[in-house]
C-alpha cells in the first residue's frame, strides 16, 4: 500500500526542488554532492539516502557515485516541470486554498473518469485508503496523508493522462505547500474527521457504482465540506523543515569537489 515518505526526508526533497526552481538549475548541473547536503542540514546518512530515492523517484535528480558525483539535475519530464513551477508560487494557507480550488475544478472530470474505468483492484485499493483513514483516529496528519494518497489513487484509475497529471501534481504541492503553511490550529474535531471520512466513504462508493450521477453529487459534497471548514490540506499543525535545518546555502558544488 502507498505510504507518506518520513517527514525529514520529504521535507528536504521539498527543498531541494524548490532550490533548482529558484536557483535556474539546468539538467545535468550539479546540485551538491552528499557531504554537502549533510553538512549544511545535519541531517544523517539514512534521511539523506531516503531524500535522494525520492527525488530520483520523482525525476528530479540524478544521483552518481564517485569521484566527480552527487546530486545532478535530471531532464525534465513535463510532469516535473509542473511540478516545479507550482512549488514556485508563494507559501502560506491562501496558496493552499488557491490550489485546492484549482484541483476542485477537476476533480469532477477525474472521478467520473474513475467510475467509468474502475477494476476490481482498484476498489480494493481505495477500501484500503478508506481503512487507514479510519484507523488515524485523532492523528490529524495521519489522517490528511491517507486523504491525500486516496485522491491520488482515484487519479490513478482515469484514462486522461492530462487531468491524472494535472490533478495529481497539484495533490503533491497541496501537500508540500500545506507542509510548510504551518498554522497555529493543531486539532481538528472528532466530529470534523467523521464528517470527512462519511465524504469520501461516498465518493467510493459512487465510484464503486459507476453512477455518474452519485459520482457528481459526492464530489459536489466534497467540494462544499470542504470550502464550509477546514480545507482538505491545510489542516493540522504540519512538520516542517523551516529552522536550523533548512537548506538555504546549497549551491552548485565546484567542478573540482570531492563528492561522497
Amino acid at each position: 500500500m502507498f505510504s507518506r515518505p518520513p517527514g525529514l526526508a520529504q521535507n528536504l526533497t521539498s527543498e531541494i526542488e524548490e532550490l533548482i526552481g529558484a536557483r535556474g538549475l539546468r539538467p545535468g548541473d550539479r546540485v551538491a554532492t552528499m557531504e554537502q547536503l549533510r553538512e549544511q542540514t545535519g541531517y544523517g546518512r539514512a534521511t539523506i539516502g531516503e531524500t535522494c530515492r525520492l527525488l530520483t523517484e520523482r525525476g528530479i535528480v540524478d544521483v552518481r557515485p564517485g569521484r566527480g558525483g552527487g546530486l545532478f539535475v535530471a531532464k525534465t519530464s513535463p510532469m516535473v516541470r509542473l511540478r516545479q513551477t507550482l512549488l514556485t508560487v508563494p507559501q502560506g494557507t491562501t496558496t493552499v486554498a488557491d490550489a485546492i480550488a484549482v484541483r476542485d475544478s477537476l476533480e469532477e472530470l477525474v472521478a467520473l473518469e474513475a467510475a467509468a474505468n474502475r477494476t476490481d483492484r482498484d476498489l480494493r485499493e481505495l477500501d484500503a485508503y478508506l481503512d487507514t483513514m479510519r484507523r488515524s483516529g485523532d492523528d490529524l496528519e495521519g489522517f490528511l496523508h491517507a486523504n491525500w494518497s486516496l485522491h491520488e489513487r482515484i487519479a490513478a484509475i482515469t484514462s486522461n493522462d492530462l487531468a491524472r497529471a494535472l490533478y495529481v501534481a497539484l495533490i503533491r504541492a497541496i501537500t508540500e505547500l500545506a507542509v510548510r503553511a504551518d498554522p497555529e490550529t493543531s486539532t481538528a474535531s472528532r466530529d470534523y474527521l467523521a464528517e470527512r471520512m462519511t465524504v469520501h466513504e461516498d465518493l467510493v462508493e459512487a465510484i464503486r457504482l459507476g453512477d455518474a450521477d452519485r459520482v457528481r453529487a459526492a464530489v459536489a459534497a466534497h467540494r462544499g465540506d470542504a470550502a464550509s471548514g477546514v480545507l482538505d490540506g491545510c489542516a493540522g499543525r504540519m512538520p516542517t523543515a523551516a529552522g536550523e535545518h533548512a537548506l538555504p546555502e546549497v549551491a552548485l558544488a565546484p567542478t573540482n569537489g570531492s563528492p561522497e
